[in-house]
């Protein structure tokens, strides 16, 4: 005898059909589900919905409650607003930098000071982005010291220094790249070389 599906179904408008909203929903549900690699099953599992409703709320057949939302962005591990990215705006930018170009800055801290030059900042309400070339001279102020959220990413271009993360020292030279969750401390503990350029990325999660 087969027995009764013990998930609880979050409840959800079906009398409206279709909507705009509804649609970029189920739009953004199943790109960010597809992005986990988890089939529709996997997801209903791991939400404590019916796989039914995942077909229904990916196809925008229903306009799902918050509730169905939440259980749905926390088996996502993404924020809430995740889900409305494709509702949040009409509106798309690039950010096109040619070779020599980009918005030429520098930064002092104490006594030490470096350039860098900003290749692309974009803010979406679910992701931060920003990428810079920075350019550090050999002197005796050791330059500064992070700690903050989300990844960093770090190409060598020319030079060779020391960089700390955390209890871990490693030597980088043209070439190397290191990657690294920010919540621990990290940034360049010595400069080898009289000059070291390098680019770097980093991604933070908003909301």
């Amino acid at each position: 005898m087969e027995q009764p599906d013990s998930r609880v179904e979050h409840s959800a408008d079906t009398s409206a059909g279709s909507s705009e909203t509804d649609l970029a929903i189920g739009l953004a549900l199943k790109s960010i589900r597809e992005d986990r690699q988890l089939s529709a099953r996997q997801l209903a599992t791991k939400a404590s919905v019916s796989p039914a409703m995942i077909s229904r709320i990916e196809s925008g057949q229903v306009s799902p409650s918050i509730s169905t939302l939440t259980a749905l962005s926390r088996a996502l591990d993404v924020p809430l607003v995740s889900l409305f990215r494709e509702t949040a705006s009409d509106h798309t930018d690039f950010t096109h930098v040619v070779n020599g170009g980009g918005l030429k800055s520098t930064r002092i801290v104490g006594s030490h000071r470096h350039d860098y030059v900003n290749l692309a900042f974009h803010t979406r309400r679910d992701l931060q982005f920003e990428a810079r070339i920075v350019t550090l001279e050999r002197q005796d102020a050791r330059p500064p010291v992070y700690l903050g959220h989300g990844v960093v990413f770090i190409h060598i271009l020319t030079g060779e220094a020391i960089y700390q993360y955390g209890p871990n020292e490693f030597t980088l030279k043209p070439g190397d790249s290191l990657s690294l969750d920010a919540e621990l401390s990290h940034g360049f503990r010595k400069v080898l070389s009289q000059t070291l350029t390098f680019l770097t990325v980093q991604a933070e999660r908003r909301g």
